[in-house]
């Protein structure tokens, strides 16, 4: 007997692709159930407490992952299965600063390959946590987040500028013609 996953995999290989990666907003099938499917907060992908360490899969798997509410969802034609995530779906591990036309633009790389320029439709937001630690987090796609890791978050602090706003003192970061807040100094 085939398991979920099984039939998961067969249902997206069957699945109409664009360009763009498969047309999430038009699949609408019932919740199938859960999946065990896990997604740590370092980005590794586990089914059944066991790691997929193969890149491709977790990648194919990725281009399905739907966020309502606070769950996540991969999503086939005809199938939705609940997947449990531990922080963010996404790790964005890697950072390049490129000018064009005398403009910075800044551009993420993910844990899936995703690369992402930081801009109006792909903003930047640091949350604070209690002993001050940033947490730096960018919108990829349709709802769904990365994690922007350490050294790519301290490159962006040596990239930043000063500014001030109600008298407080801040650092910003500038891409694709849009300044991005890191955090008060």
């Amino acid at each position: 007997m085939a398991s979920a996953l099984d039939e998961l995999l067969a249902r997206l290989s069957q699945a109409e692709q664009g360009p763009g990666g498969p047309p999430l907003d038009k699949w609408h099938p019932p919740l199938s159930g859960d999946i065990d499917i896990r997604i740590a907060a370092d980005g590794r992908w586990y089914h059944e407490g066991d790691l997929i360490a193969r890149a491709p899969l977790v990648k194919l798997f990725s281009s399905i992952l739907r966020r309502e509410g606070d769950d996540y969802f991969l999503v086939t034609p005809v199938e939705k299965w609940q997947i449990r995530v531990d922080d963010l779906p996404f790790v964005a591990h890697s950072v390049a600063r490129i000018e064009r036309d005398g403009v910075d633009h800044i551009l993420f790389t993910t844990n899936v390959g995703d690369e992402v320029l930081l801009d109006r439709a792909h903003p930047l937001e640091v949350e604070t946590l209690a002993g001050g630690e940033p947490r730096p987090s960018m919108h990829v796609r349709a709802n769904l987040w990365a994690r922007i890791d350490r050294p790519s978050f301290y490159q962006l602090v040596d990239w930043a500028r000063t500014g001030t706003e109600n008298g407080q003192n801040f650092l910003h970061v500038d891409s694709a013609g849009q300044s991005f807040t890191l955090g008060s100094i």
